[in-house]
């Protein structure tokens, strides 16, 4: 049996030599804190924001005008009407250029409205990231204290279990010297075996609950991590008589992130109808361009030769006198036109302004109008519900504590009573007035009368925590 208890002891002494390899222990700030700033829901929460903000910066950047430089170059080779009435084969280089910019003037406030729309999803999408922390922050606690009450109930496991071992001991001797029968060694032999088996299942479940709080923190399973313990007395908890459901229900309406998400989630749909019904009014914009254009068969004449000719059958009668009619012969030669005098000579620009009419467009403008219309009544209803969601939650926090501290003091009582009888039959059995089945009853009763202590202390420690939090007091363990 000795070495039966070594065996279960064993992985209870290697437990607590890991935990102890962390350089410091963990309180629950601390937890907190690393998990927001590592838990993956964050991040992504955060990342959902972060793609909102660019889409308000985009809508506010559609209302610079547009701006664009454009630029091609090609090789034509073909047919082409060269000269009137003549189809040549040429290869040719063309070169074109041109800037165009375009100004949305007036969209019936179309844009503005988006804008303000993207500004309030953006507004939505932090508040939501709000919520997340504190559902991760609520998270981390709970799994926290799920920690504290197995390391507790495996505390009172290993007393339970030096007790037996220690009664186990004493009956031997007694046994040995004839004064019990080998029956009572036997059953607290099953009882130090079954006490073993206790302890190390509470161990194994003190090393889950670690891991689930490692994962709600986003903190390596392999890490070295140890929590600190307070005692659970030592936690600062209000009163039960502050916490009354409609109170906290209102402070909740007000400081809930998940509130202030649904109002913000329903201001952006608003503007959102907006923009929409805007959409299907007349658009106005200012248009503009720079241009020109550089073509391989461009070509300028050239005066080459100018000489005269008599012409004596036509003469002029000056004062009686023919004088004869000298006419000029012209000669003109071509050349390419330069690339920069092209460009120059065909240099071009233009205004003007656009008026854009919707008239028919297989009915999107009027879909998407009432679509928004439609997304504003389903951010309505969800606010109702989350609402409502929020009120039936905080009545049951409220009811569960209430209950709990109910609980609380029931297993006080039931642990002063259990522990008198466990005593009481403890010294009984000392003399020889009562078996070892009895006083094993009595005894695995005070246990379990402190394991339900420990529980109904924590679960109403952790529904008040729950009360505190939809409050506004957020979550903390300690005084300081």
């Amino acid at each position: 049996m000795k070495n039966l208890l070594l065996v279960c002891l064993l992985p209870v002494s290697l437990l607590k030599s890991h935990l102890s390899q962390a350089q410091e222990k963990w309180d629950l700030r601390r937890c907190v804190n690393y998990a927001l700033a590592n838990n993956i829901s964050i991040k992504q929460a955060d990342v959902q924001a972060r793609l909102t903000r660019l889409t308000l910066d985009q809508s506010r950047l559609s209302q610079i005008p547009t701006l664009g430089l454009g630029a091609s170059a090609a090789v034509i080779s073909g047919r082409q009407n060269v000269n009137a009435f003549a189809l040549t084969n040429v290869t040719y280089f063309y070169n074109n250029y041109s800037l165009q910019s375009n100004a949305n003037l007036f969209n019936f406030f179309s844009l503005k409205n988006s804008i303000q729309a993207n500004r309030y999803a953006w507004q939505a999408a932090l508040a939501s990231t709000e919520k997340t922390k504190n559902d991760i922050s609520l998270n981390v606690a709970n799994a926290y204290l799920q920690v504290l009450l197995a390391v507790e109930q495996a505390e009172a496991a290993r007393a339970k279990l030096q007790l037996s071992q220690s009664q186990l001991d004493i009956t031997r001797k007694q046994v040995k010297a004839g004064t019990l029968p080998e029956l009572n060694a036997a059953e607290l032999e099953s009882q130090v075996a079954q006490d073993s088996s206790n302890l190390i299942n509470l161990m194994g479940q003190i090393q889950q609950n670690v891991l689930g709080l490692k994962a709600y923190m986003g903190l390596d399973a392999g890490a070295a991590f140890d929590v600190d313990t307070p005692p659970v007395e030592e936690i600062p908890v209000g009163s039960l008589g502050d916490m009354q459901p409609e109170i906290v229900y209102a402070l909740a309406l007000a400081n809930q992130p998940q509130q202030k998400a649904d109002a913000l989630t329903i201001e952006a749909n608003r503007k959102n109808v907006a923009s929409t019904r805007g959409a299907m009014y007349p658009s106005f914009s200012l248009q503009g361009s720079l241009g020109t254009n550089y073509n391989g068969l461009g070509q300028d004449q050239i005066l080459s030769s100018a000489h005269p000719t008599i012409d004596t059958l036509k003469a002029l009668q000056v004062l009686g006198t023919n004088v004869p009619i000298v006419q000029y012969g012209i000669g003109y030669d071509t050349r390419k036109t330069p690339y920069f005098t092209q460009l120059s000579n065909n240099f071009n620009q233009y205004v003007g302004l656009n008026v854009s009419i919707p008239i028919f467009n297989n009915g999107t403008l009027r879909t998407n109008y009432a679509r928004s219309k439609l997304n504003l009544r389903n951010a309505e209803l969800q606010r109702d519900q989350d609402n409502l969601t929020l009120k039936n939650n905080i009545y049951m926090a409220y009811t569960q504590a209430a209950t709990a501290l109910q609980k609380f003091e029931a297993n006080k009582i039931s642990v002063t009573a259990s522990g008198k009888s466990a005593d009481y039959a403890q010294k009984r059995y000392g003399v020889g007035m009562l078996n070892t089945i009895d006083l094993l009853t009595n005894q695995n009763n005070y246990f379990n009368a402190k394991i339900n202590l420990l529980s109904s202390q924590y679960d109403y420690v952790f529904k008040m925590k729950v009360l505190e939090f939809y409050k506004g007091m957020g979550i903390k363990l300690s005084k300081d």
